[in-house]
């Protein structure tokens, strides 16, 4: 089990929370998850539970801090869709907060990777293009990453998407690859939100966890990694 502790912007000194799950044995690295418009719901903190037992750090930062201190949903809630939309949209869905993700990354010793769902897809998308001392990104169903095209990941980046994901349809998966045709963008039998208990499928879960260990292990630069 993790514990929330806080943590300050160096743009302006604001301070937020975060849920830090820290490893208990080898350390492989830290990680950042950047979470749905759900806030950091018990989910997110399990799946933060997860990876620290495959030895990383973790934080999980409330990107939504600014507009509603220490929100977070049990899972997804549609009575609170609107309000939710409302805060991806007034934070730009990540462009404004990254000062926030830039705060968990420094917070964590390198190597530092970060991974995000949906909303944090995009956020996670944006802080490869902006954020410093990142050593890779794993981006699940970032739904605005079209609106972003024209930022190019600094670091090693994966995307994963669904097949039958309608908040991202076809054709702007192939914007998204004629844009950046060297990026690995995985596609999976899936609708939206598969590692997420409203849309999860275990097959697609499973294969894309692999595949984000695998960068992660690659980009370690860790001595026995490869």
């Amino acid at each position: 089990m993790g514990e929330t502790v806080q943590l300050k912007s160096a743009r302006d000194g604001f301070q937020f929370d975060a849920y830090r799950a820290g490893v208990s044995d080898a350390r492989r690295g830290g990680l950042v998850i950047l979470h749905a418009i759900w806030g950091v719901t018990p989910h997110l903190r399990a799946l933060a539970d997860d990876y620290a037992e495959a030895g990383y750090e973790v934080l999980v930062p409330s990107l939504f801090d600014r507009l509603k201190p220490g929100f977070a949903a049990q899972d997804t809630a549609p009575a609170l869709m609107a309000q939710q939309m409302g805060f991806a949209e007034a934070t730009h869905w990540g462009a404004d907060v990254l000062d926030l993700v830039q705060a968990a990354i420094d917070a964590l010793a390198p190597p530092v990777f970060a991974m995000g769902f949906c909303y944090g897809g995009t956020v996670a998308w944006l802080a490869a293009a902006r954020c410093s001392d990142l050593a890779a990104v794993s981006s699940f169903y970032g739904g605005q990453i079209p609106d972003y095209l024209t930022e190019t990941p600094k670091v090693p980046t994966i995307l994963h998407l669904g097949k039958t994901d309608e908040l991202i349809p076809p054709a702007q998966v192939e914007a998204i690859r004629e844009a950046h045709p060297d990026l690995p963008v995985y596609m999976y039998d899936a609708g939206h939100a598969f590692v997420a208990p409203n849309g999860y499928h275990e097959d697609s879960a499973r294969l894309s966890k692999l595949r984000t260990l695998a960068l992660f292990s690659r980009n370690s630069g860790l001595r026995g990694e490869s």
